[in-house]
């Protein structure tokens, strides 16, 4: 049977007060602490978070909403935003919803059920409608990559700059004389697909030019999207160079690019996004957009901690980053 505070009293021949003031993270006399500390490592005692949950009525336990976890955007956030949160007490429960909004539903419901203290959700519901339960309950929420009309100023945000992101990666392209440009974005009425797609209008409007609206392929953010866009621009033979929007649909894109015996920068430049990592293993170097995905975890546990921690309630904020554009030997000036 498990070690009690009762047995840790006994041990101790201190009170369950004191015994109890000190798992709450209470300050005691040294010696006190001293005797609790080893009678908790000779006992092999383990607090039973959902005993002090039900009790406190807090669980320490963060729930996080994703669409695909096999996504490597999706990983790296949760990674940094987990180390920090562990830091300060607190474990996350993952629930990958498949890109299913009947399943992201049943995911904020079924965290809901585990009195999750917090919910992170990179949102396929597009009117919020998923999020509804939550918020009458006052449950923080950080909404990451995208967000939702519905949700201003009920829920926290932390994006990049996606019309910013893309009307940088498009110049690039512009200035190096390539004006038949395609672009593989995600889903339509996805929040990140049309920012990103207004930067791409952005980046020819400035200059005066109107983009071929035949360039602009969808992908699901997935690499088969990115390799079915790119056949298919490939198939056009119009494209000088290609602009994908996220890591994924970059590794199909460069697959089709080779299936179809075609040489980067020589016959067609393309433009990456997302991973450091994919630019030094293609040869050539991808260029490549880069998010701060460490930055983006770090803010969202900050976020969730404000109000987790602090003694009044927080306004929810909308945090904007910015990306940069890392030059490899992908792209040839015209």
């Amino acid at each position: 049977m498990s070690a009690t505070i009762k047995d840790i009293a006994r041990e101790t021949g201190l009170s369950i007060a004191t015994i109890s003031k000190y798992m709450n993270g209470a300050t005691l006399r040294e010696k006190n602490r001293v005797a609790i500390e080893r009678a908790v490592k000779k006992l092999n005692y383990t607090v039973n978070e959902y005993a002090r949950g039900l009790k406190s009525n807090k669980s320490r336990t963060i729930g996080v909403v994703i669409p695909e976890l096999s996504n490597l955007f999706v990983t790296q956030i949760i990674t940094k935003m987990e180390d920090i949160l562990r830091a300060q007490g607190y474990s996350v429960m993952i629930c990958d919803c498949h890109t299913d909004e009947k399943l992201e539903c049943e995911a904020v419901r079924f965290l809901m059920g585990k009195m999750v203290d917090g919910i992170v959700n990179m949102p396929i519901c597009r009117d919020g409608r998923h999020l509804k339960p939550a918020l009458e309950k006052k449950i923080p929420i950080v909404l990451v990559d995208r967000t939702v009309d519905a949700l201003t100023g009920l829920a926290d945000s932390v994006l990049i700059d996606n019309a910013a992101a893309a009307k940088m990666a498009t110049s690039y392209l512009l200035e190096r004389g390539h004006r038949e440009i395609g672009i593989i974005i995600g889903p339509e009425g996805v929040f990140t697909t049309t920012q990103r797609l207004k930067g791409y209008f952005d980046a020819f409007g400035t200059r005066g030019l109107t983009p071929d609206e035949a360039n602009i392929q969808h992908g699901d953010y997935m690499l088969q999207g990115g390799y079915e866009s790119m056949r298919r621009l490939l198939a056009e033979k119009k494209c000088t160079a290609v602009f994908v929007t996220n890591y994924e649909m970059t590794l199909g894109a460069v697959i089709a690019i080779n299936e179809a015996g075609l040489k980067i920068p020589e016959e067609i430049s393309i433009i990456g996004f997302d991973n450091m990592d994919l630019s030094r293993i293609t040869h050539p170097r991808l260029t490549i957009v880069t998010q701060p995905l460490e930055q983006i975890g770090t803010q969202v546990a900050k976020l969730l901690l404000e109000h987790l921690t602090g003694s009044t309630p927080c306004a929810p904020v909308s945090i904007s980053l910015s990306t940069t554009l890392q030059e490899g030997a992908s792209v040839r000036r015209l």
